[in-house]
């Protein structure tokens, strides 16, 4: 009973995102839509004054943005979900590693599982961050972290990884905890609490700012001019041939730097056995496919492209947690297709549950992000992005003790 209400809520859910991603007038649709979408439009014009309001009050000082005291690096979004945040994440983290900075990432750990209300209102104690990872091993699953946190946990070992969502709370633990210099704020361009020193943000070349309506009609976070906030852009999801979108950004912001990159699959691996197949693999192959991801049509496509015969697809909600019997239910239908395998990815592998056997093997699409102009290499763009203006800094030693000494003045007068 309880299945059948989530995937009746999950359709509902799709059909609302396909209508109001849709561009244009709302001409065209029944009369109950378009009465819907009226009054999405009128919540949008609310919550667009809302986020103009708050971002006043923390530019006029009223709302108090926090220094901890060590570099904070903000990638984040104007839109919501699907421009590739997470590999981009994850390759800063493990150049800023490969520099000898000791870093944390700080995630909001998005429909992690939370305790019971009754228990978070009656606790008598602040609850300390979700440690994800402690830069040594994985603590927590990803029902308990969240996607994102416990992927970047997974595939970053020696990186810090804690969620919150009050984000200077867990900044603080990271540098007085875990010694930590540098910490990446996950999906923080919103995040205003917090003092960034710098501000990636990146815009989906294949869906830049939607239907230019702020949610709930459209997908922007914040009004696209917003965007004259950023440091450096990074346009993903690139073919190279972006000089239109390039314009339209430097009119909106002429001083931030932009680097053009692609998401590049690497090979396929098996969810539960972890064995790794090139993606030569797939060509020709049959092939059945499930995802529960923003924009799950990328990732079909994806497949064809590498020469896949896509015979059919099972689509979730974003961030959907699976149960067995589903998974179950999807091998068994690329079984009985008679399918050469079925591919997901890897932000959905994460929540498999686990199966002893499979009647066809189940792989994941492992993607990295590739660079396509604005930098020689990704080791290039991170010295030039995050240490161009340390020159004269001190040493990591030293820039950690201090983080930690204004951490701790920080806590004591908040």
């Amino acid at each position: 009973m309880r299945k059948a209400k989530i995937k009746r809520i999950e359709r509902i859910e799709h059909y609302l995102v396909r209508i109001i991603q849709q561009p244009g007038a709302d001409q065209g649709h029944p009369w109950a839509v378009r009465m819907l979408l009226s009054l999405l439009k009128g919540i949008s014009q609310v919550f667009k004054g809302v986020v103009l309001a708050r971002l006043f009050l923390y530019n006029a000082g009223i709302f108090r943005r926090y220094p901890l005291g060590c570099q904070v690096i903000s990638v984040g979004n104007i839109t919501a979900g699907g421009t590739g945040k997470t590999p981009v994440v994850e390759i800063f983290a493990r150049e800023l590693q490969k520099s000898g900075r000791k870093v944390a990432i700080l995630s909001r750990g998005y429909r992690k599982k939370e305790l019971p209300w009754y228990q978070r209102l009656f606790s008598e104690t602040i609850e300390p961050p979700r440690v994800v990872s402690d830069g040594k091993r994985l603590l927590l699953d990803s029902e308990m972290g969240g996607d994102e946190p416990y992927m970047l946990a997974s595939n970053l070992p020696g990186v810090v990884v804690l969620v919150d969502k009050n984000r200077v709370k867990s900044g603080r633990y990271a540098v007085k905890r875990f010694g930590c210099d540098t910490l990446i704020l996950d999906d923080g361009f919103q995040y205003q609490k917090l003092r960034h020193r710098l501000e990636i943000v990146l815009v989906d070349k294949t869906n830049p700012f939607g239907n230019t309506h702020l949610l709930p009609r459209g997908v922007l976070r914040e009004p696209i001019r917003n965007l004259k906030r950023a440091d450096f852009i990074f346009i993903t999801k690139s073919d190279g041939h972006s000089e239109a979108l390039r314009q339209q950004i430097r009119a909106l912001n002429g001083r931030a730097e932009m680097i053009e990159c692609c998401h590049q699959p690497r090979f396929l691996q098996n969810v539960y056995t972890a064995e790794r197949v090139p993606l030569e693999w797939l060509k020709g192959r049959t092939v059945t496919s499930l995802s529960g991801i923003a924009v799950p049509q990328s990732f079909e496509n994806s497949l064809r492209l590498m020469g896949a015969r896509v015979i059919h697809c099972e689509r979730y909600a974003d961030h959907h947690r699976y149960h067995a019997q589903e998974i179950i239910d999807a091998v068994n239908r690329a079984a009985d297709l008679h399918a050469d395998a079925l591919l997901t990815t890897e932000k959905d592998a994460v929540r498999f549950p686990r199966l002893e056997t499979t009647p066809v093997p189940v792989y994941y699409v492992r993607v990295d992000i590739e660079l396509l102009s604005g930098s020689e290499n990704f080791h290039e763009a991170v010295e030039h992005i995050c240490f161009r203006k340390n020159s004269q800094g001190r040493t990591a030693s030293a820039g950690r003790t201090a983080a930690r000494a204004t951490a701790s003045s920080e806590e004591k007068r908040s």
